[in-house]
């Protein structure tokens, strides 16, 4: 009986955990994001929850994309830094099992006759030994390392998807931006065919009197001006592959292109969703949260360390000085130990570890609460940035049909002595910079969802 009894205080014991559970702290989410879209029909699911290739539907950015995945380094160090926590964890949990080693040994020893008293003689001997070692996880101590290790595992598994978030993110930016520059390019080269042909008229015209010279300059300075244009947009798209060559893990190089800028579809109202959503899917969250986790479990085994620590120690094994009755009962031994310590002066350094633990809990509140406050900012100028960009958008393409219409006006009334030179320099300029106006427009309008869909958590499901 009393072994019994002693055997339930022992698991009673090591069931208990000393040090604060975890609860997740309080803070004011808000029911709503400012500049909340209103969505047509039914609620729907937020942007985050979809998966990005099907937010991005270019074939060949979702190929880019998966091809970042893979060979980006930055992903595959936080691939790794998630096999070093893995490993870790197994280190730490294993503080709670027993520890057992294995030893055996043989000697022969002999002595000549040296005298008749001495006679002579040998003996050889053997021994095989068991020993184990279990500290006793009475307080829990083990436990909570362990626990806080595990939590550190999923804040690096939430780190990894925060990484692949910003790639997705990244990629497609550079992607966009770099179909923005093969538009301007197409734009530059196309109004420079077009002012060369009237470069050539505005000749004509001089050589029959019917311009003048000032004519001829102008419209050679339009020439000008749309032919330096080109070269330094060549020199942007050839930096913008290499930056996205980058980005996909590969050496600077030629990029495929797919669909043109104005192909890559954009929603009419995006579904935001509840800002509590936040909480369970924007991976740096996540990531935040857990370390609260990792850092609240090493406050208990910090309290834990002011309580004995009890360990049992054993041996068992098999020695003989013959070997011929190595394994005979008489060979056998064993040995076993209860110990107990008690910390008793450790010169404040106990009461500093707590403390220490405490401190880190409550950065790592403060840290968690901040970066959900970037969230639901981040998510709310989305929602401002998105609208803004696709209303200036619609403007500017109202003010790019009024710049052509002005253009091709001007130049029939120059043709037939209705208006200067200058009236038509005046509106080709103008259509030339509200067609490079339009496609930064139509840049900004997809820009401005990228960023949304990532503030919205989205971009790590896979």
């Amino acid at each position: 009986m009393k072994k019994r009894a002693f055997l339930l205080t022992l698991v009673l014991l090591s069931g208990c955990a000393v040090g604060p559970n975890y609860r997740r702290p309080a803070m004011e989410v808000p029911t709503d994001y400012r500049a909340a879209m209103p969505v047509p029909a039914a609620p729907a699911s937020s942007l985050g929850n979809e998966k990005w290739w099907d937010v991005f539907q270019d074939p060949v950015l979702v190929e880019l994309i998966h091809t970042a995945l893979r060979q980006n380094y930055d992903a595959r160090i936080a691939a790794t830094r998630v096999l070093e926590a893995q490993d870790q964890l197994g280190i730490t949990r294993a503080n709670q099992f027993p520890s057992a080693a294995l030893g055996a040994g043989l000697s022969s020893q002999q002595n000549a006759k040296v005298t008749n008293l001495f006679p002579p003689y040998q003996v050889n001997a053997g021994q095989l030994n068991l020993s184990v070692i279990w500290n006793l996880d009475f307080w829990g101590k083990y436990r909570r390392q362990t626990e806080a290790a595990r939590a550190q595992l999923l804040a690096t598994e939430w780190g990894q998807q925060a990484v692949i978030s910003s790639l997705v993110a990244n990629v497609a930016t550079a992607y966009f931006q770099l179909r923005t520059l093969d538009s301007e390019l197409e734009i530059a080269k196309r109004t420079l065919g077009s002012r060369e042909q009237s470069l050539q008229l505005t000749q004509t015209l001089v050589t029959h009197g019917s311009a003048s010279d000032l004519d001829l300059s102008q419209s050679e300075q339009l020439v000008d001006t749309a032919s330096e244009t080109i070269p330094d947009l060549e020199r942007q798209i050839q930096q913008q592959e290499n930056q996205l060559g980058i980005l996909l893990g590969e050496n600077p190089g030629p990029v495929t292109r797919g669909r043109t800028l104005t192909e890559q579809p954009v929603p009419d109202a995006v579904p935001a969703g509840l800002p509590s959503e936040l909480l369970e899917r924007r991976p740096d969250v996540r990531e935040a949260e857990e370390i609260i986790v990792a850092a609240n479990a090493q406050i208990g085994a910090a309290k834990a360390a002011f309580l004995p620590s009890i360990a049992l120690t054993g041996t068992g094994g098999l020695e003989s000085n013959a070997l011929n009755s190595f394994i005979k009962a008489s060979a056998e031994s064993w040995f076993a130990a209860l110990s107990v310590a008690q910390p008793v002066f450790e010169g404040g350094a106990l009461r500093s570890q707590l403390k220490l633990t405490r401190a880190q809990y409550q950065e790592a509140v403060l840290a968690y609460q901040q970066t959900l406050q970037n969230a639901f900012e981040q998510v709310s100028n989305g929602l401002i940035a998105y609208q803004k960009y696709r209303d200036f958008r619609g403007q500017q393409e109202l003010l790019t049909q009024a710049a052509q219409r002005s253009d091709q006006l001007s130049s029939v009334l120059y043709q037939n002595g209705g208006a200067s030179y200058l009236h038509v320099l005046t509106n080709e300029t103008n259509y030339f910079s509200a067609e490079l106006n339009l496609v930064d427009a139509q840049l900004n309008e997809r820009l401005a969802l990228v960023q949304l869909y990532q503030a919205l958590g989205g971009g790590w499901q896979q």
